[in-house]
């Protein structure tokens, strides 16, 4: 059976195959734009579990071209259970499935805090039981600095380089986005520890992730994280 993961984000999809032994396979990732050029990179196959956080239209778009490439599709939500994985969320559609699916993917491996960061940058603390003890969500750096030139077009959206007391506009852009970032991260370490008695392993994702890690304390690097979740799900719910 030939069976593919799919993650649909705001700005790009990654896709992988999934290996005999439940393993993710080579990851593709595929920008997606105005265009449906992107669609035309889409693999074949038997079966296709997609997660998407996506805007309605580009979710529609690939289902429907995974339609004709594959025999049956699933598309992945957010569960109160799973596993050993238990939500705090009381609504689970309120808790997005990336969220869910990072979550799923690391529960049952001790504490952790895991970090996403794209559209937005989000921190769920999990428990070593697999219990989620909730989260927090907030603008990623790169929206911190579009939202900023939206309102004020002098303010650039890009460039700029760290640093704590930044000697230029750009720099201190860079360095008060990225800084609020990783304050947040810090502080929330810190409150787990507190909460848990032990620090949970930090545990990092998401195509704005990479800027930050420099200057982060010490951390597991999961890029794949939502794709190693939906292997995950497989296992349980359709292998």
């Amino acid at each position: 059976m030939n069976t593919w993961l799919f993650d649909l984000g705001n700005t790009r999809l990654k896709c992988a195959p999934l290996r005999p032994d439940g393993s993710v396979g080579e990851v593709r990732a595929i920008a997606h734009d105005d265009a449906d050029g992107w669609l035309d990179a889409l693999p074949t196959g038997d079966v296709a579990c997609i997660a998407s956080v996506a805007p309605p239209e580009r979710r529609v778009a690939l289902l429907d071209a995974l339609c004709a490439r594959f025999v049956r599709l699933h598309r992945v939500h957010t569960e109160t259970a799973l596993g050993p994985l238990r939500i705090a969320y009381a609504e689970p559609a309120h808790l997005g499935v990336d969220r869910f699916l990072a979550m799923l993917g690391l529960c049952g491996s001790g504490s952790a805090l895991v970090v996403g960061v794209g559209t937005a940058l989000t921190l769920d603390l999990l428990d070593g039981e697999g219990r989620h003890r909730g989260g927090r969500i907030a603008p990623s750096p790169q929206l911190m600095r579009e939202a900023l030139n939206a309102r004020a077009a002098q303010l650039p959206a890009t460039g700029g380089d760290y640093a704590e007391f930044a000697d230029d506009t750009h720099h201190a852009l860079a360095s008060g986005c990225d800084g609020a970032a990783l304050a947040l991260v810090e502080r929330s370490l810190h409150a787990a520890q507190a909460l848990l008695g032990a620090a949970p392993v930090l545990h990092l994702h998401g195509g704005g992730a990479q800027a930050l890690r420099a200057r982060l304390p010490a951390h597991a690097w999961a890029p794949d994280a939502v794709l190693q979740g939906l292997a995950r799900w497989h296992a349980l719910r359709i292998a």
